[in-house]
């Protein structure tokens, strides 16, 4: 009896978190008109502004991953002086505020900043451009990879690769052909909440690049200035298309554990 009511009470809080999540998700995709939808999806800015956020989210995420994935595996596979630290650092964009971030990060990548300076040499200008986003979107994003790809290394047998390297193996063909290979799930797994979370920023983007205007940026304006009515339907584009992703790459890191399997 007392499992019964303990059960019960789970299942009620289970489903009174799910409707705080859900309900207001709902509530906006039915609450807008489905034209309005269609008018705002034909629209040039809106449509620039949403292929802009995938893309940039995109080779942040593939760009960033691939230059951190050996330092996941070094997290994994190494003990060292103030890795405590270092793995706090690692976390630091997380929980600072993402206003702060993008602050933090013009300091860095201004015009009169010394890689604003070498960047502008060859002609290029960070801020007000996408690449500005790009780093933008890496910089808040990039703890969720790194820690989902450190997991999955180090749910990889260590005498694999052991024996591998007993065999005559490079240390960089162990890791190519089999630490990545059986991380392989987490390591999809932290792309995916990698280019879920820079699709969706809008602190640190704003601070470096009002524009061109990514699709979060783009409803902040249209709220700010001719309200909820016209900021809607934009909001229900990047809803669906957050869930179609989302399930997509879902997808795929269940198509790579089985395949591991």
């Amino acid at each position: 009896m007392k499992y019964r009511s303990f059960y019960l009470w789970a299942n009620l809080l289970g489903a009174a978190v799910l409707l705080f999540i859900a309900a207001p998700l709902a509530g906006i995709v039915l609450s807008t008109d489905f034209k309005d939808v269609i008018n705002a999806a034909s629209e040039k800015e809106v449509s620039a502004s949403i292929w802009l956020t995938i893309i940039a989210s995109i080779i942040a995420t593939l760009l960033f991953a691939a230059l951190s994935l050996p330092f996941a595996w070094l997290l994994a596979r190494k003990k060292f002086i103030f890795k405590r630290l270092v793995t706090g650092i690692i976390d630091l964009p997380v929980v600072i505020p993402h206003t702060a971030a993008g602050i933090a990060l013009l300091g860095i990548i201004s015009r009169n900043s010394p890689i604003g300076r070498f960047a502008g040499s060859f002609g290029i200008d960070f801020v007000g451009h996408p690449s500005g986003i790009i780093i933008a979107m890496a910089f808040v994003s990039l703890p969720f990879f790194i820690n989902s790809a450190r997991d999955g290394f180090s749910a990889v047998p260590e005498r694999l690769e052991k024996a591998a390297l007993n065999l005559g193996a490079s240390p960089a063909r162990v890791f190519i052909t089999i630490s990545v290979p059986l991380a392989m799930r987490q390591i999809i797994s932290g792309c995916v909440m990698m280019f879920a979370r820079g699709m969706s920023e809008f602190g640190a983007v704003v601070v470096i690049a009002y524009h061109p205007m990514v699709a979060p940026v783009l409803i902040y304006e249209r709220f700010s200035s001719f309200g909820l009515q016209y900021a809607r339907p934009v909001a229900v584009i990047m809803i669906v298309l957050s869930v179609v992703f989302f399930l997509l790459m879902r997808l795929m890191s269940k198509d790579a554990e089985n395949a591991r399997n």
